[in-house]
């Protein structure tokens, strides 16, 4: 079941299903940085206000504001 980024918690894990097309550079910024369709992560930490996230994928861990993500839907593993 898809579900958007910002409604994961610390420790899930989850796979990114899709990505709403944009030609915003933040987006294409996160694509570069691996966050294409089919890449699993997983939550590895939120800041204390909710704001950034933290994740893991392929080897390293990326931190991001919930608004650079708003176009990125998941599905939960």
């Amino acid at each position: 079941m898809a579900m958007r980024f910002s409604d994961l918690k610390v420790g899930d894990s989850a796979i990114i299903s899709l990505e709403q097309p944009s030609e915003d550079q933040a987006d294409q910024r996160l694509m570069v940085l691996g966050l294409t369709p089919g890449t699993q992560f997983h939550v590895t930490r939120v800041a204390p206000l909710g704001d950034p996230i933290e994740i893991k994928l392929r080897g390293f861990n990326l931190s991001l504001r919930r608004a650079e993500a708003k176009g990125i839907w998941v599905e939960k593993v």
